[in-house]
Parts: C-alpha cells; structure tokens; sequence
C-alpha cells in the first residue's frame, strides 16, 4: 500500500485526538497515505509541515510534494523594500534607453547625458519651463555637473535634466556614484584604484574617489569650466571639488546640503562677549592691585590653576579624539564584515521605502512610479556590500581628514554660490542652510515654501526658475531680477 512513511522514527501521539484538530488517532498508529487521503491532511496542515523526511508516493503524494516544495520555495525568496534578491543581475542590464556608461579607475561609472541640441528636438517639454527657457535669448553656454546624495542616484534628476539643458543652452550631465544607482559594484578589499600621482590605492567608495569621478566628467565634457550642482551629500563632494580644481567651476549649486554649517553669528557674538569680559576683569584687577595688593597674589594663583585645568582638559581631548578614532575604526571593522552587511539590509528593508516618502513635504507626490525608481538599484548585484563599503570608507574620511575641517574652509569660496533649501526639510533642516550661506561670502539663499529635502523634485518649475534668475543675475548682460545675497524667499 502506497503511503507516508517516516524514516527515522514513528509518529506517536500521545492522546486519541490530534492536538491541533478532533481527528481521532490510535495511539502507537503509523501515519499511512489513507490518513492523508480521507482528511487527515486536510484538516491538520501542521502535521504536514512536520513531515519534511516522508518519502511520497502515488498520484495524491507527488501532487502534495509539488506543492509543498513551492511553498518552501517561496519562503526562500527574500525581498529588500520590496525588490526580490534572489534574481539580482549586473546593473548595466538594468540600464534605460538613454543610460552611457564609461570606464574610471576599473569602475563602469553610469551616466546621462542631456544637452541643448536635443532639446530643441524634444515637443514633450513642460510649457512653464518653456516659458522660463524663452523669457530671455540669453544661455549661458557652460556645462553643467549634478552629484545626487546618499541613496538616491541619476534618476533623482530626471525631472529637471532636459529643462537644465534648455535654459543654459549646454549640456547636462549626472552620474551615479559607486555604491548608488547603475555604477558597477566593485570589491574594495580587491580593487586598486591608483593613478599616476596616487601614493596609495585609492578606495572606490570614498569622496576622494567620487571628487576624481567628477573632474574627471569635466574633462569628458571637454570644458574648461562647469557649473556644479550637488544635492545633500552631493554638496560634500560638489565643494570638495571646487577645493581640488577652483579653475573648473564657474558657480556652485547646493540643494539642501548635508554640510554641518558653522555658527558663525553666535560664534562672534561669544567672542565679543569674552573680549568685553577679559575687558571688565583687566580694569578691575589694576584698581584693585592698587588698593589691596594680596589680590594680585590671588590673580597669580589663579592663572596657575587655570594653565593646569587647560592642560587636563587637552589631555582629556586627547584621549577623547583617540577613544573616538578606535570606536570609527571598530564600526568601520564591523561595517564590512557579514554582520555589517547584514545590518545594511535590514535598514533598507524597514526604513528604505518610508525614508523616500519622509523625504517629500508632500506624501501623495510619491507614487509607486517614485518608489520604483529610488529601489531599482537594489537589483544590483552586490548592492549591500558596496553601500556597507561606502558608509565605511565614510568613516574614514572623517577619521583621516588631514586638511582643515570644511567648515573652516567655507569662507575661502570665491565663485558664485546658490543654496536652495526646503522650508519643511525633515532630513537636513532649513536652519542649517541659512547658517551655511553666512559662512560662505556672497551666496544666496532660497528657501521654498511647501517643500521637503528634494526641491528639484517637487517644485520642479519653482526650482528652475530660481536656478535661471542666479545664472542670469551672475553671468548675464542684461539687468533683470536677480536673487540677492541672503535674499529668503
């Protein structure tokens, strides 16, 4: 008689009912296929799923062993904010019909490109763009560069490449990032990345890498000088950039950037503060040295405790900044690691898709069209990897920075400078880029109103517009409205 039959040990329950149903059971009873067939099976899945070492037999079993078979293979199937990992592919497959891609340092770096020419080719552009391209016969003629931010990529941009190209009158180009987008996943520990002048490898995942990446796009560009555009992160490597070559950059766009800003007015404000105290204390202690001479005794005293509290307090630092530097190098450690990686994939999973829809002030704009586009990467091979990598080699920067702190080093910007920020940004607040744009001489400050952390993605026409009136109030001949210094909107 064909049947179920267990291999290593019997069935036995210890009652005449089944625990999870009321079939009745003789106690010691084997599991044979009638049971199966007569509603044993049916009425009692859990005993089924305890059978994976059963041997199947007969139409009725194999039709059960198929189908317990796909359920175990679903099971299997891991999804990450949705994307299934279990058929990830090299991202050049997932290109569009416009993607390019080209060779840096051993990295297949994808990007597009849009210019001028083609535009003028194109009937599907906005009418409110149109406008504000056709307003003035005046094009500015340089190239521009956009850097997109932390786990976003070139699709970030989609919305306001073409129109870009139409009212400078250039062309447009934006790359992904290694470890975002369609840029190929590299192995760090494998990969060298050295050049000519490098005196170490050069990690594909670090800023240094993606400051390369985009000099070298000015080059690719065959342009003398380009007009940078860098959102959130990408400010990071935007200015970075302008340090490396200030020659190439003709002005600097920052779109809500993730640049700690110094706080520069309370910061002279404390100093004026000290300057009057030190102030107060001095004529104070020469009319009081004059009258009771065993204050200046104190004052000695004073000094003396003062030096050695100083000097604890530097040691103190000094053990701080050591302690903080063997804790980034361990996170670091633990970042790279199968642990690390695994870590990188449960954030994604649930926080990825709310993180995008955080990153809006207005949530219906995000459409599934929107989530698609900001989780295709993640069919990318090796996509965990290279963003546990690239947070790493983030650390390490932080942990190596020899030159000066950027903040100290903001007010050294000379080209024109525009910072766009949204009123309701909920990942780097609107406060911050007000402090930035007083640390950087000159620039000007947009604020726009309803708006979150991707203002070229959801005022599109608010944001071009404002782009325009500063390129055409920086580089054009006629007087038109142009935004002032630390004008708010």
């Amino acid at each position: 008689m064909s049947g179920i039959v267990f291999r290593r040990q019997r069935m036995v329950f210890p009652s005449h009912h089944c625990k999870c149903c009321s079939v009745p059971r003789i106690k010691g009873e084997r599991v044979s296929f009638p049971y199966l067939q007569h509603g044993y099976a049916a009425s009692c899945p859990k005993y089924v799923n305890l059978s994976p070492h059963a041997t199947v037999s007969g139409s009725g079993g194999a039709q059960y062993s198929e189908q317990w078979l796909d359920a175990r293979e679903k099971q299997k199937r891991e999804k990450i904010a949705g994307i299934d990992q279990d058929e990830l592919v090299d991202p050049s497959l997932l290109a569009d019909e416009d993607s390019c891609f080209c060779e840096f340092r051993g990295v297949q770096i994808h990007h597009k490109v849009y210019d001028a020419e083609s535009q003028s080719n194109n009937s599907s552009q906005s009418h409110t763009i149109s406008q504000v391209a056709h307003s003035s016969s005046w094009k500015l003629g340089l190239p521009v560069i956009l850097l997109h931010g932390f786990g976003a990529s070139v699709y970030s941009w989609s919305r306001v490449m073409k129109p870009l190209a139409e009212i400078t009158g250039s062309k447009v180009l934006a790359f992904d990032r290694p470890a975002f987008g369609l840029t190929s996943r590299v192995d760090a520990s494998t990969h060298l990345s050295t050049g000519s002048n490098d005196a170490k490898p050069l990690n594909p995942y670090s800023l240094a890498f993606s400051v390369l990446a985009t000099l070298h796009f000015i080059g690719f560009l065959e342009a003398e000088k380009i007009v940078l555009v860098g959102h959130s992160a990408g400010s990071l490597v935007a200015v970075d950039s302008y340090f490396e070559a200030p020659e190439c950059i003709e002005a600097l766009i920052l779109i809500a950037p993730a640049i700690l800003a110094p706080n520069a007015v309370q910061k002279l404000a404390k100093q004026d503060k000290v300057g009057r105290e030190n102030q107060t204390e001095g004529e104070i202690s020469n009319s009081n040295m004059l009258a009771k001479p065993f204050i200046k005794i104190f004052e000695i005293l004073l000094k003396f405790t003062t030096y050695i509290t100083q000097a604890i307090v530097q040691m103190t630092k000094g053990m701080t900044d050591m302690l903080n530097l063997m804790y980034k190098r361990a996170l670091s450690a633990i970042l790279r690691s199968a642990f690390g990686v695994m870590l990188i994939r449960v954030i994604i999973d649930k926080f990825g898709r709310a993180a995008v829809r955080n990153a809006w002030h207005d949530p219906n704009q995000v459409t599934e069209h929107v989530l698609n586009g900001y989780t295709k990467p993640l069919r990318a091979k090796g996509w965990d990897k290279a963003l546990a990598e690239f947070t790493a080699a983030t650390l390490a920067n932080v942990q190596s920075e020899s030159k000066s702190p950027m903040s100290k080093r903001l007010s050294e910007i000379s080209c024109p400078v525009l910072i766009i920020t949204g009123e309701n940004d909920k990942i780097v607040p609107s406060w911050n880029a007000k402090r930035l744009s007083q640390a950087i001489p000159g620039s000007c400050l947009e604020v726009i109103k309803n708006c979150g952390h991707l203002p070229h993605e959801e005022k599109v026409d608010e944001f071009v517009s404002i782009v325009y009136k500063f390129l055409h109030g920086a580089f054009g001949d006629q007087k038109e409205p142009s935004l002032e210094a630390g004008a708010v909107v």
